[in-house]
Parts: C-alpha cells; sequence; structure tokens
C-alpha cells in the first residue's frame, strides 16, 4: 500500500503573467524573453564544443577561465577571438560520472590585475576508500594552482582540503573568495533520499561532533556552505553550531548551486527544490536553511511534505520502489509545521504557489514521462551580481544579481532592495532552448557572458522536454540593452 502524496520543491513556471521588472510575489514569474523584448541581446558564440562547463571566471591578461565539469579541466577563453588554450588537465586525477567532476574555480584578484597569483579548483576524485553507511569512494578536494604566465598553465598543486563528500548527485561547487579573503564553498546533500539514492539518509541538518572534525572527517558537510582559511583550515570566528567549530557556515541545504556576494559583503545563494521552492536565501552565519524538514516556506502550502525512505519500517527501503509522486506508508512523514528548530526562510522562492491538488504527472509530460521537467521549478544554476569595474551599471540594472536557470532555458535579472535583504524584482532577460550554467559581466558592464551544458533536458515549445539546446556546450556574449 502506499500514501498519495505530492513531493515537491520550489521553482517557477516560464510562462505566467508577463511581468516585467516590477515587484513580484514569490513564487511568481514573468514570461519569457526574446527578441525585441528581451533585455540582453542575441548572443554571439565566443567558443564552442565545450565538455559541460561549469564555473566562469575572469583570469590573466582579460581572458575568460572556465572549468569543464565532464571534460576534467580548466580552460583559458579570449572573449574577443573566441581562441582557447588548456591551463590544467585533470582527466587523471577527477572523476566524472554524474553532477560530479570539476567544479568550482575561484580567482585571485591579482592574477587578473597583474598574471600573478593563485586559483582555486574544486574536483571529486576517487579515495579509493569506502564511506561505512553509504559505501561511497568519491570525494571532494579543493586543490591550490599557482599561474604561470610563461606558460600559461596553473601549476605547482597544494591540496587545501581533500575528503568532502561527493556522489553522482546535487553537489553545488560553487567556489568563491569572499570579500574577507576566506574561502566559501557550496555542498549539496548528494541527491540522498531520492531515485537511486533514496536509501541513503539525508544529512543536511546533521551536525559534526568535535572528535569528527579532529579526525577530518567531513562526512557531515553534505548540505552544508563552507567557509575556509586559503589553507584550508578553520576560521578563528567562524560560527560554533551545535557546541562544534568547524568549516560549516550554513546549513540544510539540498542543491546549492548560486553564490554571489553584494557589495556590502551579505552572500546571496540560490538552491533547487524539490518538485517546488527553488530558494534565493541570504546566508547568515551559522543559519540552519531547513532543508529537508521545509521547503521554501513553513507553510504546509507548498505541496511538500518530507518522507524519510531510508527510516523505512517494518519494510526496509531496499524492499521499496521509490516514487516521486507516493510515499509508502512505511516511510515516516513530517509536516513542514511540525519542524520546530529555528531555521532561515528565503528571500524569494519560485514554484511555492502550487497547492496539494496541483497534478505533477500532468501534459505536456505525458508522452515522454520526463515529469520532472514539467515541474514549475526553474532549477536556479548559478548568481551574478551585477557591477561593472568601470562605468555606470545600466540604467535600472543598479543593486541586481543575475540568475541563470537549467530548466527553463533563461536568464533572469534579481533586483534586490537598497538594504540588500529582500528580491524586489525579477525580470527575464533572454530565454532559448538552453541550459544555461552560469555568467560573468565584462568590466565595462555591457556583456553578459554564459555557459551552458552540453546535453540534457529543457522545456522546448509548449513546455514539452526536448534535448535539442539551440547552443549545446557554449560560451556566449550577450550585449546589454540599454
Amino acid at each position: 500500500m502506499s500514501i498519495k502524496r505530492s513531493l515537491s520543491l520550489a521553482a517557477g513556471s516560464a510562462a505566467l503573467a508577463a511581468l516585467a521588472a516590477t515587484t513580484l510575489p514569490a513564487a511568481t514569474l514573468p514570461a519569457a524573453a526574446s527578441g525585441a523584448d528581451a533585455a540582453l541581446g542575441a548572443p554571439s558564440v565566443v567558443a564552442d564544443g565545450l565538455n559541460n562547463p561549469y564555473s566562469l571566471a575572469w583570469g590573466a591578461r582579460g581572458k575568460l577561465w572556465l572549468t569543464e565539469k565532464s571534460g576534467k579541466s580548466v580552460l583559458s577563453v579570449d572573449p574577443t577571438t573566441g581562441a582557447r588554450s588548456t591551463l590544467l588537465d585533470l582527466s587523471t586525477q577527477a572523476v566524472s560520472s554524474g553532477q560530479d567532476g570539476v567544479l568550482g574555480l575561484a580567482v585571485e584578484p591579482s592574477v587578473t590585475s597583474n598574471a600573478r597569483g593563485y586559483a582555486y579548483v574544486s574536483y571529486s576524485y576517487d579515495s579509493g576508500q569506502a564511506e561505512e553507511s553509504t559505501g561511497e569512494t568519491r570525494r571532494t578536494k579543493i586543490v591550490r594552482y599557482s599561474y604561470d604566465d610563461a606558460t600559461k598553465k596553473l601549476v605547482r598543486p597544494s591540496t587545501v582540503i581533500s575528503g568532502l563528500p561527493a556522489s553522482i548527485d546535487h553537489q553545488g561547487g560553487r567556489l568563491l573568495i569572499g570579500p574577507d579573503g576566506k574561502l566559501y564553498y557550496a555542498i549539496g546533500d548528494q541527491g540522498t533520499n531520492q531515485y537511486s539514492l533514496a536509501c541513503r539518509q539525508n544529512q543536511a541538518q546533521t551536525l559534526p561532533t568535535a572528535a569528527e572534525v579532529a579526525a577530518k572527517d567531513w562526512f557531515a558537510y553534505q548540505g552544508k556552505t563552507l567557509r575556509l582559511n586559503r589553507d584550508g583550515s578553520i576560521p578563528i570566528d567562524n560560527p560554533t553550531i551545535g557546541g562544534v567549530r568547524s568549516h560549516i557556515w550554513t546549513y540544510g541545504h539540498r542543491n546549492p548551486q548560486g553564490f554571489a556576494f553584494t557589495p556590502s559583503g551579505k552572500l546571496l545563494e540560490a538552491e533547487h527544490g524539490p518538485k517546488t521552492d527553488d530558494e534565493i536565501n541570504l546566508l547568515r552565519a551559522g543559519g540552519n536553511y531547513g532543508w529537508p524538514n521545509v521547503a521554501g516556506y513553513q507553510d504546509d502550502e507548498s505541496a511538500y511534505v518530507y518522507g524519510d525512505w531510508s527510516a523505512s519500517s517494518p519494510t526496509p527501503c531496499a524492499e521499496l520502489t521509490h516514487s516521486d509522486f507516493e510515499i509508502h506508508e512505511d516511510v515516516p512523514t513530517w509536516k513542514e509545521s511540525e519542524f520546530t528548530a529555528r531555521f532561515n526562510e528565503p528571500l524569494d522562492t519560485f514554484g511555492t504557489s502550487v497547492t496539494w491538488d496541483h497534478d505533477f504527472t500532468g501534459a505536456p509530460c505525458d508522452a515522454s514521462g520526463l515529469y520532472y521537467i514539467c515541474y514549475p521549478t526553474i532549477a536556479p544554476s548559478s548568481l551574478t551580481y551585477y557591477k561593472p569595474a568601470v562605468g555606470r551599471a545600466m540604467p535600472g540594472w543598479e543593486n541586481s544579481v543575475i540568475m541563470t536557470s537549467l530548466k527553463d532555458g533563461t536568464i533572469y535579472r534579481l533586483g534586490l532592495n537598497w538594504t540588500e535583504t529582500d528580491v524586489v524584482a525579477v525580470e527575464p532577460l533572454y530565454t532559448d532552448q538552453d541550459r544555461f550554467r552560469a555568467t560573468i559581466v565584462s568590466p565595462d558592464g555591457k556583456t553578459v557572458y554564459a555557459i551552458t551544458d552540453t546535453a540534457g533536458l529543457v522545456r522546448g515549445d509548449d513546455d514539452v522536454p526536448t534535448t535539442d539546446l539551440t547552443h549545446p556546450g557554449s560560451l556566449l556574449a550577450f550585449p546589454v540593452r540599454n
């Protein structure tokens, strides 16, 4: 027997009422932007044939540097000519068979200013050691490299931290150098409690013990954001959570893929929801963000209930078939309102307006059965604060963050209030049949560069799932329309 309950996390449909750059309630998205109505002009292809590019950063001598998740490399691309070279080949060190691979990239300002300094890269590897409770051998490490301007290579690797969680799903993988000089890194919940990993217990609310931190056992870092000294040690001013000071900055996250600092030093984060409630969060030191007990707001209204498949009894999880639409009666469940721990609600969500009577298996995904593409979420994949290095911002774009999405093929502008504590506007800038992975802004603010996934599903005509991407595996240049 099974209990019919829709499991849902955040997102928003790209075909809702057309609202442009106006204040929007949570979970409401404007219509798709294309053609003459788009705030970004038609893109030019700077480079194509990329192997699942993941992160973008400005590197030495005006070049764009990017990681290739599946290509297991770091590339340098001339944004004017498209000429590319390999800065770092990790084909013999990294593993990639899902959402793992070569992910995060952070570059010291000295590299962009005078071609000297360090770059930091995160990637998954095979540790050869099976984790006791899951059998997982993948781990993630962050490595520091020196930039050699003579050879145009990243050299002299020095491991910052290793043994971080990794799996085939929900890696997060965003890496930034903060205004305080610390490293910030996002780790997802590893895709636990769903699909093929349904019997792995979700650890997003699990905090490490002092003994685990002393032993450098980072298993509890799943579903967390981290703050590290650049040598990998724990900053003395990191928060003490549950009586223990560790690398953990915040916890209770599902799949955090967007990181952006505001001019005042606030850290914003974008996170994938399950079937509803994609989130935009303001990360506060030591904060709990609710997952997996809460998706979006704690309202019991967004068609989400937490079912812990790993705790199924008397029928063990291994004997059940996981479903995204039905929770077996032996799986314990909790409503959002039953979560009593103190936590931070998001600044904004997408897909939250979906109610309990929503049909997550309806058209237009009936023919393919790829229902997750039709869930009301958009899968936000990155955040970039729009701030030209020289000159003024485009009028109306002051205090804005650019957000990419995977499922609805749209690049958005999120307008912030002047205290940078709320999202007050959502504007679609450009829509195409692409999975936009990340963006970066040119120094003069007149161009937005975006990278796209090499393959994957996106909403096509009439929202029908398609793998026919317009610009697969590309670096694109979008002119900003004034």
